[in-house]
């Protein structure tokens, strides 16, 4: 593999941050609830609970400082995850940033994302993308191919969430790519954070049944977590609502 850049750590007296540069954050942690997700994309990445609340396998790709990965791993108990992150500096400050030790549900291992969806070890639930380097996003993890590919690596009914550049000049395209791949059974809640776009997509009909009335906070779910996502799923609603009217029309 290439050579990778080395990120750092930005601290506050609340916060602990990594940084490819000081322009922008690729991951940031409360120092007193170091599995909270501080970052409202990564609450709204976690709107995939309004389509399966407890997935049976989960796959990352990019670790960063592991936001999304411990979350899951704390308050989806029963759920197998592994995590592929392609740059060895960004898994060296897994302790830093307080991320578990790999067990027998919770594994993280360096890889290429591209790879490791062509040819996956199993088919997954759910599959979430937020693979960024110094650069931004990865020619490799935003191909056409890439997407066709995340398809493949899911189970019947599974679903793709991806983190992408709400920049206007790929967006659009980007967007459009993961709608060839998924026959359209795509939502997208725009400008998270001021510079995101959270991509759903659905294989199979699990869009067409969604029903966030049925969703109900699950009892290893402490209340302060279920709170911070209340936003973010009103806003992944909206979308899939939106959605459903224009197709319906």
């Amino acid at each position: 593999m290439p050579e990778h850049v080395k990120p750092y750590v930005y601290e506050t007296l609340n916060t602990k941050a990594l940084h490819f540069s000081i322009s922008e954050i690729q991951s940031r942690m409360q120092t007193q609830r170091p599995d909270a997700l501080d970052l409202d994309y990564t609450r709204t990445m976690m709107g995939m609970l309004l389509f399966n609340g407890q997935p049976e396998t989960l796959a990352m790709i990019g670790l960063g400082g592991g936001s999304l990965a411990k979350f899951c791993y704390r308050h989806l108990p029963t759920t197998r995850i592994q995590v592929v992150e392609i740059n060895p500096h960004v898994i060296a400050l897994r302790d830093e940033f307080r991320v578990p030790p790999d067990d027998g549900r919770f594994q993280v291992r360096r890889g290429d994302g591209a790879d490791f969806v062509r040819f996956p070890p199993h088919l997954v639930d759910v599959l979430m993308v937020d693979g960024f380097d110094s650069t931004g996003q990865p020619p490799a993890l935003c191909s056409q191919q890439f997407y066709d590919d995340c398809y493949d690596a899911l189970e019947p009914d599974g679903l793709l969430v991806v983190n992408l550049h709400a920049d206007p000049r790929s967006a659009g395209t980007l967007a459009g790519r993961i709608r060839r791949s998924f026959d359209e059974e795509v939502v997208v809640v725009e400008d998270v954070d001021g510079g995101n776009n959270i991509v759903f997509a659905c294989k199979g009909a699990l869009m067409r049944r969604f029903n966030s009335a049925l969703l109900r906070k699950p009892r290893h779910f402490d209340a302060a977590a279920w709170d911070d996502l209340m936003p973010a799923f009103t806003a992944v609603d909206q979308a899939v609502n939106q959605w459903r009217a224009a197709t319906a029309a």
